[in-house]
């Protein structure tokens, strides 16, 4: 495995928390934010655990980011039907 790949677990995990902060927040824009950044976590995670064989690392993730992506459109939806 490449030393970058190695080294995406340290900008993913930074980027899972600054992304689970965001989506505490009660302001739409910062909960879009932080799904957004969920979702890049999710691909990194992805990356990392294929190049180390983390199937269900992977397995995980792509589960986490379908919920993102649920997240994602349910924020949207809401911030529409807001006055």
């Amino acid at each position: 495995m490449p030393d970058w790949v190695d080294l995406l677990q340290w900008p993913a995990m930074l980027v899972t928390v600054g992304g689970a902060w965001l989506m505490a927040s009660r302001h739409a824009g910062k909960r879009m934010a932080g799904f957004w950044l969920a979702v890049v976590s999710n691909l990194l995670w992805i990356v990392w655990g294929w190049s180390d064989a983390a199937y269900a690392l992977i397995v995980l993730q792509l589960s986490l980011l379908a919920l993102n992506i649920r997240g994602v459109v349910k924020n949207h939806e809401g911030t529409q039907h807001s006055p």
